[in-house]
C-alpha cells in the first residue's frame, strides 16, 4: 500500500464528537510522520483542534460549490468521513479522492473505496474506538484504551487571563477548589431531571468548601438560574465562548454533566468528571461515556434496561431514579482526593 501523505478527516457535527475523533490525527502521524492531516468541521469546534499538534489544518464545513472545488485544490489521497452523510460521501466522491474510508452501512456505501462493516447504534462498543477502526484500511491496528488516549486539546493561555480576569467580577475564592456543573445537554441526551441538580447544588453549597460555577449555552441561562443556589454557586451560562470555557475547565478540579461535549473536553483535558447517563444503547455511557479513568457514571437501575428506548426512558422518568446522595458521596470522595487528604 502507498502511504497516504494527505490525509482529509471530515467530522462535522457536535463538539464531543470531535473530541472523540481527535486521537486519530496522532496515530496518523505516529505510522505516518511526513503526512499532512487536514480535518473539515464545523466552525463553532475550531477551538477544540486550534492549537492540536497533529492536525496541520483545517477546513470550515459549509454546503456550497465553493468547498468542492477548495477540497478538489487541496489534492488529498485519502478521505476518513467518520459520520458520514449523503451530502458529504458525494462530496468526497465528487472531489475525487482516490480512497474514501467511511461505514459500509449506508445506501450510499457505494460511494466509498474502503467501508467498515461496524454498527455503532447497539452501543457494544466506543465511539472513540469506532473511529479508531476507520484506520485500518490503512493498516493502522492500535490497542486504544483509556490509559494510553491522546486527545492534545491544549487550553489558549489568552483564553485562560481572560477567564481568570471574568472570575475575579464573580464570588469567586482563588484559594477554593473549584466544580462545574453543566445541568443541560441541548437534547443530546436524556438529562439528569433539574430536582436531582437542585438537590446536589444545595447540599454541595452548605458545604461552602468549594467554588460551584454553573455552566451552559444562551439557551441554558434561565434553567442555570433556577439552580444557582448559595452564595457560592455562580451562574455563568452563556458567559463564555467555547474557547473560554475550554479554558475554565483546564483550571477546574471537576466536571459534573450529563452526557454533553463539554464532559468530554473535561476527560480530555485530565479532569475528574462525574457524568449521569440512560440505559438506552444508543445513548449508553459504553459508546459514549468519557473516555478516561477519572471518572464517576450514574445509571439508572430498572428492569427494562436491556430492552429500553429513548421514548420509554423518557416516558417512565428512569433519571430521577439516581439517587443525589450517592453522587455526592462520589463527588466528596474525588474532592477528598484533589485537596490531597486521602
Amino acid at each position: 500500500m502507498t502511504p497516504p501523505k494527505n490525509i482529509l478527516i471530515v467530522r462535522t457535527d457536535r463538539i464531543g464528537d470531535l473530541v472523540l475523533t481527535l486521537p486519530i490525527a496522532g496515530l496518523i502521524k505516529k505510522h505516518f510522520p511526513e503526512s499532512k492531516v487536514t480535518f473539515l468541521i464545523d466552525s463553532y469546534t475550531i477551538p477544540i483542534i486550534k492549537n492540536h499538534p497533529d492536525i496541520d489544518e483545517y477546513i470550515v464545513y459549509e454546503k456550497s460549490k465553493e468547498l468542492l472545488r477548495l477540497i478538489k485544490d487541496k489534492n488529498f489521497d485519502t478521505a476518513i468521513l467518520v459520520h458520514p452523510t449523503f451530502y458529504l460521501a458525494k462530496l468526497l466522491y465528487s472531489a475525487k479522492i482516490p480512497v474514501r474510508i467511511s461505514s459500509g452501512y449506508r445506501w450510499y456505501s457505494f460511494l466509498f473505496t474502503d467501508k467498515i462493516f461496524e454498527h455503532r447504534k447497539y452501543g457494544t462498543k466506543h465511539e472513540l474506538e469506532h473511529n479508531v477502526e476507520l484506520l485500518t484500511p490503512l493498516g493502522i491496528k492500535e490497542n486504544i484504551n483509556r490509559e494510553n488516549v491522546a486527545f492534545n486539546i491544549h487550553p489558549d493561555s489568552k483564553a485562560i487571563q481572560h477567564v481568570t480576569q471574568k472570575l475575579k467580577f464573580h464570588d469567586f475564592s482563588p484559594s477554593r477548589k473549584t466544580i462545574i456543573i453543566h445541568p443541560g445537554s441541548r437534547g443530546s441526551a436524556i438529562d439528569l431531571p433539574e430536582n436531582k441538580f437542585k438537590e446536589l447544588i444545595s447540599s454541595l453549597a452548605q458545604l461552602l468548601k468549594y467554588n460551584i460555577i454553573l455552566t451552559g449555552s444562551n439557551s441554558e441561562i434561565e434553567l442555570c438560574e433556577r439552580l444557582a443556589i448559595g452564595n457560592n454557586a455562580i451562574n455563568l451560562s452563556g458567559k463564555f465562548s467555547l474557547e473560554e470555557l475550554i479554558a475554565l475547565i483546564s483550571i477546574s478540579d471537576l466536571f459534573v454533566a450529563n452526557s454533553t461535549g463539554p464532559l468530554h473536553i473535561a476527560a480530555a483535558l485530565g479532569k475528574p468528571v462525574v457524568g449521569f447517563y440512560p440505559p438506552v444503547p444508543a445513548l449508553s455511557a459504553t459508546r459514549w461515556g468519557p473516555y478516561t479513568n477519572k471518572k464517576a457514571l450514574f445509571i439508572p437501575d430498572m428492569p427494562c434496561k436491556d430492552k429500553c428506548t429513548k421514548d420509554e426512558c423518557i416516558k417512565l422518568n428512569c433519571m430521577n431514579s439516581i439517587e443525589t446522595q450517592n453522587v455526592l458521596e462520589s463527588i466528596t470522595e474525588i474532592m477528598k482526593k484533589r485537596e490531597g487528604k486521602f
